[in-house]
């Protein structure tokens, strides 16, 4: 029997000369896929308000943000972004089955075996518990707060139309331990930084369903992009404008400062060209402007980081 050449496992929203991909051997394939290690874009948006809420802390204390706290952020970001992954696939294996973008997984394909993915999902779930035992007792109980959220959302699409929603309810919940991590308690700033991305997430995720639409509808998975259909942009534009002007709000109740605001200025430009493009975007112009969202979410860090550091 002639062996199934590896281009033909990668996956439809991976890039295939990454080099992840490149250095990952055959055997260990399945299991990059399932932590979505060769798909980053993930793990880079739940980092991304993990980084904000640090150096928003930061900005409020006239420094930048703590560099210790940003590289546990990137671990803990890649590792519980993989934890994720690998659960709502073990979950939705079924109905990955049934939509084309989907059906190569490694769980629906069969090469890989559910028990094989839930001792994947415990170990990395352990790296995460590992990242998140370095923080104050309230970050850390803040952190275990959010395993319900994560734990439901895989569910969402089969009973509401937003679990775009629910997914911004956790991929946003790094805001709040980004800030806590420095002063061990919540503030509105934060509160407004958390309801920010909480709306981003709302917007991009919608420009990343736009890839199966059609599938979800055969399949009866619900999203928000089934639910504007037409009126997508009209949607996906709202959400944006409302994750800017919470963000400006979070920004200025710190204090902003005039590298905060360009950097915030460059996030609602980005925003606002993702909008411009998203009438009428097909399958590769949605993954496109889906994965530029880490770029939006970066300027805004960086804003807020050079303005702490500047002083």
């Amino acid at each position: 029997m002639t062996a199934e050449p590896r281009g033909s496992r990668v996956l439809p929203d991976a890039r295939p000369a990454s080099l992840v991909l490149r250095l990952t051997p055959e055997f260990a394939l399945p299991f990059v896929q399932l932590a979505r290690l060769d798909r980053p874009a993930g793990w880079q948006l739940l980092l991304a308000p993990c980084w904000q809420g640090a150096a928003l802390a930061g900005l409020a204390l006239n420094r930048g943000p703590n560099l210790w706290h940003l590289a546990l952020f990137l671990a803990g970001a890649i590792a519980m972004r993989g934890a994720g992954s690998t659960y709502n696939d073990i979950l939705d294996r079924k109905l990955d089955a049934g939509v084309e973008r989907t059906r190569g997984r490694p769980l629906p394909s069969g090469r890989v075996g559910v028990r094989a993915a839930a001792l994947f999902l415990v170990a990395q779930s352990l790296v995460g518990l590992a990242v998140l035992v370095n923080f104050n007792r309230f970050s850390i109980w803040l952190g275990v707060a959010s395993l319900g959220i994560v734990a439901v959302y895989p569910l969402m699409k089969r009973v509401t139309s937003w679990p775009q929603a629910v997914l911004g309810l956790a991929f946003s919940w790094g805001a709040l331990i980004g800030w806590s991590a420095t002063f061990a308690s919540l503030a509105l700033a934060p509160g407004l930084l958390y309801l920010s991305a909480f709306a981003w997430t709302i917007g991009y995720d919608t420009i990343y369903a736009m890839q199966d639409a059609r599938d979800d509808a055969i399949v009866g998975i619900r999203s928000t992009a089934r639910l504007f259909g037409e009126n997508t942009r009209l949607g996906v534009g709202l959400f944006y404008a409302a994750a800017a002007l919470l963000a400006l709000m979070a920004i200025l109740l710190v204090g902003g400062g005039p590298i905060a605001l360009i950097g915030w200025l460059a996030y609602a430009g980005h925003l606002a060209w993702q909008v411009s493009q998203v009438e009428g975007a097909g399958a590769a112009t949605a993954l496109r402007l889906f994965r530029s969202n880490r770029d939006a979410g970066f300027l805004l860090f960086a804003g807020l980081a050079l303005q702490g550091w500047a002083g």
